[in-house]
């Protein structure tokens, strides 16, 4: 049976914080993502900023967590390592500069903007260093509609092209409309209240 999943952005981004405050003054009221869910219970929280109408991020806070070492956004790292940067979209070329204004003036070091080919980007670190990249998609050009390949030496799954290959074992039975089941799970008290127990 082939299954066709249609996605339709990032839900979201777990990230982690050790000052859910800064990181609030940071993501909603610098950068203007609003605030849309918190979550929390004795020795976490779990707060959700709207980037986009179908994307956000998300933070969790745990006593003790401690910023991240600063790198700079793609130099090689050795060892285990799960996250470079995250980059951001914005509408307009303008707001990549509205964006540098904004973060110079609250003290944020941030680059220069620089070209990329498709993207211009700037890139700087939120409270907690993590690296994050503002984009605007150079006018003109979209990797979305034309794939290119820049690597002088791809992957051999690189070759294969940009469309996705049936490559994986064919599903054989997917669970019917009455035997599933979603369990409950944190947050959905904010919207089905709490089991009396």
């Amino acid at each position: 049976m082939s299954i066709k999943i249609n996605f339709n952005g990032v839900n979201h981004l777990a990230m982690a914080t050790g000052d859910m405050d800064k990181t609030i003054r940071f993501w909603r009221d610098l950068l203007g993502m609003r605030l849309v869910a918190g979550l929390g219970q004795p020795g976490y929280r779990h707060y959700f900023f709207e980037i986009s109408p179908s994307d956000l991020i998300a933070f969790f806070e745990w006593e003790g967590v401690e910023p991240m070492i600063k790198k700079e956004h793609g130099a090689p790292v050795s060892g285990r390592f799960g996250f470079d940067h995250v980059s951001f979209g914005v509408e307009e070329e303008e707001d990549l500069w509205n964006l540098k204004a904004k973060l110079e003036a609250a003290g944020f070091p941030v680059s220069e903007v620089i070209d990329h080919g498709f993207i211009h980007s700037i890139y700087a670190y939120d409270p907690n260093n993590i690296p994050i990249e503002f984009s605007h998609n150079v006018s003109g050009i979209d990797v979305r509609k034309e794939p290119r390949m820049g690597d002088i030496k791809p992957t051999k799954a690189a070759l294969e092209g940009p469309e996705p290959l049936d490559k994986w074992p064919e599903v054989k039975r997917i669970t019917l409309p009455g035997e599933r089941i979603v369990y409950r799970g944190v947050g959905s008290e904010l919207f089905q209240g709490y089991e009396k127990g």
